[in-house]
């Protein structure tokens, strides 16, 4: 019933791998040109004390609600449901860009254009919630043999498309200068957000002090080695027509293998993406109960996991309809994720004893305050959604008050029970 390293490994590489490693690259490469290598360098480096830091914290202190119990350790409920609330409320924002690039290969393949999009996400969120709904010994298992194909397929279209390689396609190699590369950066933090959505994971290892860690590192590597593999092979091979590429995959794995390959990509992505999902609905549907417990959430409606769970799935079929475009929905996600960092590497430093986690989690609170300056406007979302659970908190810490008033029946006993405690008070 428990998740072992191996499976941890795989939801960690899920999380993180997902949609990142079939679009990213053409994203990045339209901003930054040859230089987007610069910023993917960049993220992967912090990949690993950010990855660390949740890793050491989700082992001394496993739990559901993942960051944010780690926040209410370190700086109390409010904190927390803040930091709670800026993950939970994303995650529904984010599966329907998510699936949006799936859905733009199997549209390549079939056709269809925004239908096609949308039944993609549809039937991904569909499994997903499957999935979920019966247990982590499903799907861990299923995780677990899906990353290890795909990543088989992934160093498969390294390995063909490689040998296509033009050294005069890093030039002009900073056509944007530092700028764009800053601006590469901001967008690749779609592609490593992740690392936090495990830790909520923690409590479900069989022994979450020493797997955790081990499950971490692994994923790290594997995520480094990947990632790096396919942005260089892509810049290398499709040169210019990488930033223009709708479908980068496709057309590298199609220059490396040649043939009908587009209905392998398609499905790559749509695995790639189920993956991704998975790992971040499997996290949600922990925090929004662990929230509820905490009296962060009303309980009725978030108070156990399926019900959580099926919150997620709702949200995320009403986000599909809002009118924002892929790349604003994307920057708005990445936005609450960046504060979410940031109060989490800051728990860290507060949590977690003098050495070596500590200092990593030193280096990775910098380079997170960093990302949040890069992210720009977009991040604002994360302010306001704090602010709701700010709100929802003084709301809630208000009612026992109004209880506590004496009737006119007992308005000869005033003085309150100390042994009563208000059934309303914030855990």
């Amino acid at each position: 019933m428990k998740l072992t390293v191996a499976q941890g490994t795989a939801l960690s590489v899920g999380a993180v791998l997902g949609t990142g490693v079939i679009s990213m690259p053409a994203l990045a490469a339209g901003v930054a040109g040859p230089s987007s290598l610069v910023a993917w360098a960049a993220l992967i480096l912090l990949s690993a004390p950010l990855a660390d830091t949740f890793a050491a914290l989700g082992a001394r202190h496993p739990d559901g609600g993942g960051v944010s119990t780690y926040v209410r350790l370190a700086f109390g409920p409010r904190a927390a449901a803040a930091v709670g609330w800026c993950f939970y409320f994303a995650v529904p924002l984010g599966a329907p860009a998510a699936a949006a690039f799936a859905g733009n290969y199997v549209a390549d393949v079939l056709g269809g254009g925004r239908r096609t999009v949308l039944a993609t996400f549809l039937v991904i969120v569909g499994v997903v919630y499957v999935m979920n709904w019966f247990g982590l010994r499903i799907s861990g298992r299923v995780q677990l043999w899906l990353t290890g194909a795909l990543a088989t397929l992934l160093l498969v279209t390294v390995a063909t498309a490689l040998p296509h390689a033009r050294w005069h396609n890093l030039t002009p190699f900073a056509p944007h200068g530092l700028a764009g590369i800053g601006a590469a950066a901001a967008v690749l933090v779609w592609g490593f957000a992740g690392w936090e959505a495990v830790s909520s994971l923690s409590p479900d290892y069989r022994d979450p002090r020493r797997d955790v860690p081990r499950a971490t590192a692994i994923a790290v590597a594997v995520v480094g080695v990947l990632y790096l593999a396919i942005a260089a092979t892509s810049v290398l091979v499709l040169g210019p027509a990488l930033g223009r590429s709708p479908a980068p995959l496709a057309d590298l794995l199609a220059v490396g293998v040649g043939g009908p390959v587009r209905v392998v990509t398609a499905v790559v992505a749509v695995l790639l993406t189920i993956g991704a999902v998975n790992a971040y609905l499997a996290g949600a549907s922990r925090l929004g109960a662990a929230l509820a417990r905490d009296g962060a959430l009303p309980s009725r409606a978030f108070g156990t996991q399926r019900r959580s769970l099926t919150f997620v799935l709702v949200a995320s079929l009403g986000a599909v309809t809002l009118p924002f475009g892929l790349q604003t929905s994307m920057l708005l996600v990445t936005g609450c994720f960046t504060l979410v960092y940031v109060l989490g590497t800051a728990a860290a430093l507060r949590l977690l004893p003098a050495g070596p986690s500590r200092f990593w989690a030193g280096v990775a609170f910098v380079a997170v305050l960093g990302l949040l300056v890069l992210t720009g406007a977009p991040a604002l979302l994360s302010l306001v959604v704090a602010a709701g659970a700010v709100g929802y908190q003084a709301w809630r810490a208000r009612r026992p008050a109004k209880i506590a008033i004496p009737s006119p029946i007992s308005a000869g006993s005033t003085a309150p029970n100390p042994n009563t405690k208000p059934s309303c008070e914030v855990a």
